[in-house]
């Protein structure tokens, strides 16, 4: 799929804030909005660029859509999990656990393409000629 940097970035940053907002505590029952801001400038960035390898790699390998300008794009979970297995896993460990590391990545991937801004216009974009 092709997504700007712009699009890249924010689908990271979602997904950043997503994982951010699940992950305090040893047990989580609601994820904590603020768990982003609680965060330290080191420590999001240690965030994003683990969450960096995992993501981008599938957000490039998913399908071109055809993406109607003002909305977002949108995947079905099988383009998900056929795109994670085609960019691979870690490969470590028996068939369980790569099962789950599939699954967890799909859960990532999708938590990133939920915060993909809408689709613009590029004709609009440009500055209107003289």
């Amino acid at each position: 799929m092709r997504l700007t940097e712009h699009e890249l970035t924010v689908a990271l940053h979602g997904a950043a804030k997503t994982a951010a907002s699940g992950r305090r505590g040893l047990i989580r029952r609601t994820p904590d909005p603020d768990a982003w801001e609680a965060l330290g400038k080191y420590q999001r960035y240690q965030l994003l660029s683990g969450l960096a390898d995992q993501v981008l790699p599938v957000l490039a390998a998913l399908p071109d859509v055809e993406t109607p300008v003002g909305e977002r794009p949108r995947f079905t979970d099988a383009q998900v999990k056929a795109a994670v297995e085609e960019v691979g896993t870690s490969g470590v460990g028996g068939r369980l656990r790569r099962t789950a590391e599939v699954a967890a990545r799909v859960a990532l991937v999708q938590a990133a393409i939920a915060h993909l801004p809408p689709r613009q216009d590029p004709d609009a974009l440009l500055p209107p000629e003289e």
